[in-house]
C-alpha cells in the first residue's frame, strides 16, 4: 500500500489517500468497530465485493440517482438498522456513489466518520479527493451539500480493468482538465499517449493517477474550503453542469470535455491563452475520443450557467486557462 498524500483539512480532520488493493489493504484502513458498506450495484454485479466487505447496502448509481430521495432512503436504513454517531460508513463504487455517501454519513446525527473506494478513474482521481459531497437537486448539479472529508480513499487499480472505455474516457477528461490546471509534464505524456496504452499500461496509468492526484491535492491543501484558489479546480464544470441539467445524453467526464474545449477557445479569443495551446487542448481532446462541442442552443446553456453555483451578484466566475499548468478565475 502507497500513500499518495495525507490531505490536512484541520487540526483534526485529514485524508490519507492511498493507492493499494481491497482485498489486501481495506481491513488495515477501516477502525475498530461496526462499519456499514454502502455499494453501487452494478459495481458488485462485476466484482462480487458485497460478499468479502462488512454488512452492505446495495444502491443505483448513476447521476439521476444522486438526490434526496435516495439520501433519505439510506438515512431511513441506517435509522432502521440501529447505526449510531460511532459506526463507521464505508462507500464503494464511482462519483455519485462517493458523493451521495458523503452527504449521508455527514449528515447522519451530525455526522458519521466515512471512507471512499473509488471503482472508476474519475473517482480515483477527482471525485473522491477533495472533502466536497452533494447531491443534485431540481435538475442542477450539487446544489445541496458540504465540504466534509472522508478518513480515507483507497484507489484499487484493479478495479479499473472493468471499466467501459466510455467511462474510462470520462475519467480521462479530469486527468485532461487536472494537467492544464496545473501539470504541463503530464498533459504531454495525455498527448504522446492514447485510450488503450493508458489502460493496459499500469505502470504508466499509477503514475499519471498520481499525478493528476498531486494536482488537486496541492490546490486543495492550499484552499480547502474553495474561498479562492481552489476554484480553478472547476475549469469546464461551469460549462459541464449546464450541459448536465440540459441533457442526459453526456457522461460527466463528456460534459468537462467540453467544457475544456469551450474554457480553451475562449481564453484564446481573450487573448490569455496563446492560439497554438487552445489547439493543443482540442487536440488531445480528440485523440483520446471525447466530445469537443454539444448540440444546444447557446442562449439555453448560458441561461444554465446562470443557476451554477460559482455566480453572485457579479455574474458568473469561469476558470480560463492562461498557460497548460496554468489557470486564472475571470468573468463570464
Amino acid at each position: 500500500m502507497n500513500t499518495l498524500c495525507e490531505l490536512k483539512f484541520s487540526s483534526e480532520r485529514a485524508t490519507r489517500i492511498v493507492v493499494g488493493s481491497v482485498a489486501k489493504d481495506l481491513r488495515e484502513l477501516l477502525p475498530e468497530g461496526r462499519v456499514i458498506t454502502i455499494v453501487d450495484a452494478e459495481v458488485d454485479a462485476h466484482h462480487n465485493l458485497s460478499e468479502s466487505l462488512p454488512e452492505s447496502i446495495l444502491i443505483p448509481g448513476g447521476e439521476e440517482n444522486k438526490n434526496l430521495e435516495l439520501a433519505e432512503m439510506l438515512w431511513k436504513e441506517l435509522v432502521d438498522s440501529k447505526a449510531d454517531r460511532d459506526t463507521f460508513l464505508l462507500a464503494v463504487g464511482g462519483g455519485v456513489v462517493m458523493d451521495l455517501v458523503g452527504f449521508v454519513a455527514s449528515t447522519f446525527m451530525r455526522g458519521l466518520r466515512f471512507g471512499f473506494v473509488p471503482t472508476t478513474l474519475l473517482g480515483q482521481i477527482d471525485a473522491a479527493i477533495g472533502g466536497k459531497c452533494a447531491v443534485n437537486l431540481g435538475g442542477y448539479k450539487n446544489m445541496v451539500g458540504l465540504f466534509s472529508p472522508a478518513d480515507f480513499v483507497l484507489c484499487d487499480v484493479g478495479l479499473l480493468s472493468t471499466l467501459p472505455d466510455r467511462e474510462f474516457r470520462s475519467g480521462v477528461a479530469e486527468m485532461i482538465k487536472s494537467a492544464i490546471v496545473g501539470d504541463s509534464e503530464l498533459f504531454e505524456l495525455l498527448e504522446n499517449g492514447d485510450l488503450a496504452t493508458l489502460k493496459n499500461d499500469h505502470d504508466l496509468l499509477g503514475r499519471m493517477m498520481q499525478m493528476s492526484v498531486n494536482v488537486k491535492c496541492k490546490v486543495v491543501a492550499a484552499d480547502p474550503y474553495e474561498k479562492g484558489l481552489r476554484r480553478v479546480l472547476n475549469l469546464g464544470h461551469t460549462l459541464a453542469h449546464a450541459v448536465e441539467s440540459l441533457t442526459t445524453e453526456y457522461t460527466h467526464g463528456e460534459a468537462v470535455a467540453v467544457g475544456l474545449v469551450w474554457a480553451a477557445r475562449l481564453a484564446a479569443e481573450r487573448g490569455l491563452l496563446a492560439l497554438e495551446d487552445a489547439e493543443r487542448v482540442v487536440r488531445v481532446v480528440e485523440k483520446y475520443g471525447l466530445p469537443t462541442s454539444v448540440q444546444i442552443a447557446q442562449e439555453e446553456l448560458l441561461e444554465a450557467m446562470t443557476h451554477d453555483k460559482k455566480c453572485d451578484s457579479e455574474g458568473v466566475k469561469i476558470v480560463l486557462p492562461e498557460a497548460i499548468g496554468k489557470c486564472g478565475i475571470y468573468r463570464l
